[in-house]
C-alpha cells in the first residue's frame, strides 16, 4: 500500500489538509502524519496538536533532526553563528528539511502533503518544481482558502493556535528571524517581552541586524518602540516550504 506523509505544521492549513487526506486516501493509503516540532513555538501549539490528533482520531509522529535533539532554534544560531540571510535562516534548514530528510531515510513515501490552500497555486507550483514532485493538493483540489480551514476548525470546536488570536500571521516560532517588519517586532516585545530581549541580545552578539527602520537594517535593540512598518497580516514568511524571508521592506 503506497504511504502519504502529510507534514502537519501546527497550522490551520495542514490541520485540514491532514483530514482531507484521511477522507479522500485513508481507504487506500497508509497516511501517517508528522510535526517538526520546534522549541520556540507557543506552548500552545502542543494543546493544538492534540486537539488535532483527536479529532481525526490518529496519531501524530515527531520527526527530529538528529544533531539538534533539543530541537531549539537558537541552538541552531549559536551553533551556526548565523541567524538569517538572503538564502533564509538555517532554523528551517535545519529543524525542518533536515528532520524530513532523515525521517524519509528511515521511513517508505511515495507521496507528501503540505499546507497549501486554494489561495497558495503559485507556491504551490513553485514547491513542487523545486523540491517534492510527488505532493497532492488536496487543498487545492478541494477548493479549500485559508479562511475555509480556520471556520472549519472553529465548526468542529477546535481553537486555532494562540498567537493567531494575537494576530501574527502563523504558528511558527515567536521571534521568527526571518521577520524585519517594525510592526512584527513591537508586537512581540508588546506581548512576549522575554522573546524580544533573547532575540535582542542573540542577535547582537552574533551580529545579525533583523529588523529594517527608516530603510537601514538595525539591531534589535535599537529598535523604537513606536516604530511601525508594513501590517502583520500583509507579512509573507515561510518556515518549511521555502524558508522565505520577508521582503525588506519596512513600509
Amino acid at each position: 500500500m503506497s504511504v502519504i506523509a502529510v507534514w502537519f505544521s501546527c497550522g490551520a492549513a495542514s490541520a485540514i489538509a491532514a483530514k482531507e487526506t484521511l477522507r479522500r486516501y485513508g481507504d487506500t493509503h497508509t497516511v501517517q502524519i508528522i510535526n517538526n516540532p520546534v522549541a520556540e513555538e507557543h506552548d500552545d501549539n502542543r494543546r493544538f496538536l492534540r486537539d488535532v490528533a483527536d479529532w481525526l482520531g490518529v496519531g501524530i509522529e515527531k520527526a527530529y533532526n538528529e544533531k539538534y535533539p533539543s530541537a531549539s532554534a537558537e541552538d541552531v544560531w549559536e551553533h551556526r553563528q548565523y541567524i538569517s540571510g538572503i538564502a533564509g535562516a538555517p532554523c528551517t534548514i535545519e529543524l525542518k528539511k533536515e528532520a524530513r530528510r532523515q525521517w524519509e531515510e528511515r521511513n517508505e513515501v511515495h507521496y507528501h502533503v503540505l499546507g497549501f490552500t486554494a489561495d497558495e497555486q503559485k507556491r504551490f507550483e513553485q514547491f513542487q518544481a523545486n523540491e517534492w514532485r510527488e505532493v497532492l493538493p488536496v487543498l487545492i483540489e478541494a477548493g479549500y482558502t485559508k479562511q475555509a480551514c480556520y471556520d472549519e476548525l472553529r465548526e468542529a470546536g477546535i481553537s486555532p493556535p494562540y498567537v493567531y488570536e494575537l494576530g501574527l500571521p502563523n504558528a511558527n516560532c515567536l521571534g521568527c528571524v526571518k521577520a524585519t517588519s517594525p510592526t512584527y517586532w513591537n508586537h512581540i516585545r508588546k506581548h512576549f517581552p522575554e522573546v524580544f530581549e533573547r532575540r535582542a541580545a542573540q542577535s547582537r552578539r552574533i551580529g545579525a541586524r533583523l529588523v529594517r527602520h527608516k530603510g537601514e537594517r538595525i539591531f534589535l535593540d535599537e529598535l523604537p518602540e513606536d516604530a511601525k512598518g508594513k501590517p502583520l497580516k500583509s507579512m509573507d514568511i515561510e518556515c518549511g516550504l521555502f524558508c522565505r524571508q520577508e521582503s525588506d521592506d519596512d513600509g
